[in-house]
This record gives C-alpha cells, sequence and structure tokens, in this order.
C-alpha cells in the first residue's frame, strides 16, 4: 500500500535527477560531442539499471543511520526528506551542482536534534566521503589527463574517425556514470523510508526511486549541465571525457562499499584536476568559489530546514 509520506522522497528523486545528471554528460553537451536530447536519454536508462542492479547497499546502510537517529515514524520521515528536496531544489534553481547526500544528512541531524538522538559520530564516514570524493576524483583526473596529454591527445586527434571515437567514448563514459549515480544516489531517494521503519521495501525503493530520478533528469537538467559543462574549466572532448570516467569510476567505488557520496562533487573535482593540467588560468575560481559555498551550505539549510519544520510540526501535534 502506498504511503503518502512517500511523496517527499519523490520530489526529492525528482530534484535529485534535475541537478546530477549534470555529472554525466555536462562536459559532452557543452563541447557539442554529444546532443543534450541524446544524453538525457542515456542517463535515464542506465539510472535505472543501476538504481536495480546495484542500489540495494546504500539503502541499508543510510536506513539504519535514519533509523538510529530516532526517524522512526512516517511523519518524522517525510519532514527528514521534504527538507532535503527543499534544500536541493533551491539548489537547481541556483545552477548549482549539490550533493543530495549532504542534504540527507543534513536534513537527519536537523530533525534529530529536536528529537534529542543526533549522532554526529555515526556521520563520519560520510563526512570523510565528502571530502575523499573531490580531492580523490581532482587527483585521479589530472594524473589521467597528465598522461593522455603527453603521450595519446595529439595521435587521437588526427586519428581519421576522431569525431565518432569521442563520441563513442563520451557515450560510454556517460553511461557508466549514470549507472553508478544509479547504483550510488538511489539510497538518497528513499532509504528513510526503507529498513526498519517498513514503508517500503528495499526492491520498490530501489525501482520507484530509480524512475524518480530519471523523470527528473528527463524534465529539468540542463540548467546545472550548462553550468558544470562550461562554467568550471576550458575543456577539450579528449579532457571532458577523462572527467567523465573519473567520476564515474570514483562514484562506483563508494557505491560497492555502500557510502552515498556526490556524482557532483566527484565531477567538479575531476573537471577541476583535469583543468589544473592545462594551468590555473583554464579554472574558473570563481565558479569553483560558488560551487564550495553551495556544497558547505547543503547540509547547513537542510539541518535548518529539518529542524524548523520537525519544531513546528511537534508544536501543533505534541506527542
Amino acid at each position: 500500500m502506498f504511503s503518502p509520506s512517500l511523496i517527499s522522497g519523490i520530489i526529492l528523486g525528482w530534484a535529485l535527477g534535475a541537478n546530477d545528471a549534470a555529472n554525466c554528460f555536462a562536459t559532452a553537451v557543452s563541447t557539442r560531442a554529444v546532443k543534450y536530447s541524446t544524453a538525457i536519454t542515456i542517463i535515464a536508462v542506465f539510472v535505472m539499471l543501476g538504481a536495480l542492479i546495484d542500489g540495494d547497499k546504500g539503502i541499508d546502510k543510510l536506513s539504519s543511520y535514519a533509523y538510529s537517529s530516532g526517524i522512526e515514524s512516517p511523519a518524522y520521515a517525510f519532514i527528514v526528506m521534504l527538507a532535503a528536496a527543499i534544500t536541493v531544489i533551491i539548489m537547481t534553481v541556483l545552477r548549482y551542482p549539490v550533493s543530495t547526500s549532504q542534504s540527507i544528512i543534513g536534513s537527519i541531524l536537523g530533525t534529530a536534534s529536536v528529537i534529542g538522538k543526533a549522532d554526529f559520530s555515526a556521520t563520519l564516514q560520510f563526512f570523510g566521503a565528502w571530502f575523499a570524493t573531490p580531492l580523490g576524483a581532482a587527483a585521479i583526473g589530472f594524473l589521467i589527463y597528465k598522461l593522455i596529454e603527453k603521450y595519446l591527445e595529439s595521435r587521437i586527434m588526427e586519428f581519421a574517425y576522431y569525431d565518432r571515437f569521442i563520441k563513442t567514448g563520451y557515450i560510454i563514459a556517460g553511461a557508466f556514470s549514470a549507472y553508478s549515480l544509479g547504483a550510488n544516489n538511489v539510497a538518497n531517494v528513499f532509504s528513510v523510508y526503507a529498513g526498519r521503519l517498513g514503508l517500503i521495501d528495499t526492491g520498490n525503493a530501489q525501482l520507484i526511486g530509480g524512475a524518480t530520478i530519471a523523470l527528473g533528469v528527463l524534465t529539468f537538467s540542463r540548467p546545472v549541465m550548462m553550468t558544470v559543462g562550461e562554467g568550471i574549466a576550458q575543456l577539450s572532448p579528449v579532457s571532458g571525457f577523462v572527467s567523465v570516467l573519473t567520476a564515474g569510476v570514483v562514484v562506483y567505488i563508494y557505491a560497492r562499499i555502500g557510502i552515498p557520496v556526490s556524482t557532483s562533487q566527484a565531477i567538479v573535482g575531476a573537471v577541476f584536476g583535469v583543468g589544473l593540467v592545462k594551468g590555473t588560468r583554464a579554472v574558473n575560481y570563481r565558479t569553483i568559489r560558488n560551487i564550495l559555498f553551495a556544497w558547505f551550505g547543503t547540509p547547513t539549510i537542510a539541518g535548518v530546514t529539518g529542524y524548523a519544520l520537525l519544531s513546528i510540526y511537534r508544536f501543533f501535534a505534541p506527542l
């Protein structure tokens, strides 16, 4: 039976897709190697596949964390997801790529503070992953592109089928990145409702979560895609391909571990690292500054929103 509490999760899934689709094909679309319509179709398909095949590990871990933090009722779960959704929608309208994982954890901490069960020590593995993701992607992207630029890029550009080669590479890397997005981030959509709370089982969480992410991709993903693809660094088709592939690998590693991380942080870190190969002048530090503000602001805004919403709810419906 469908629970009305799931509605806020559906909203968050849509917002996640609208924001995080940029992480799969932003550089391909901005370099005009792949059409926007082609990109969002591929993303939608592979997000669903990733969610259905590999999305269960993150769901189990995040649902346990939410329940132990006092999110033990449908009303509390609804408020947690609504606060996270509001935060991601605001950032998406502002064209900032953000971490849905951060919005969820921030929202859980904010609402748990009202209940008196906020466990900041349990968030260390999530916080550690948030910092390791962009730094790791930047380092890997820098090293891979440094080698490719030195030994392969000029040869690839002389290849008779260069355009077809680049387009094919982008499609493969983007599809893999979309698969990783679905596998890792579907946990953000319905985990709070799953597990011991039991409003939805893991299989349905994967199915409906993947579908809502895909819907967001198909309907409102262009604004953030342009910010990531054009605003961070000047990229060539080859360097853009390296960025997408690097981000996909980093996110998939965390999907296998079972820790939801930010695909936005992964792609921004990768683009930044690749851009540094061309020199610091190739990087748009104003855009990086704005993105960093959004990253640090996301858990804060979600936490404050969750705290405020639950406080209002408990005032009008005291337990």
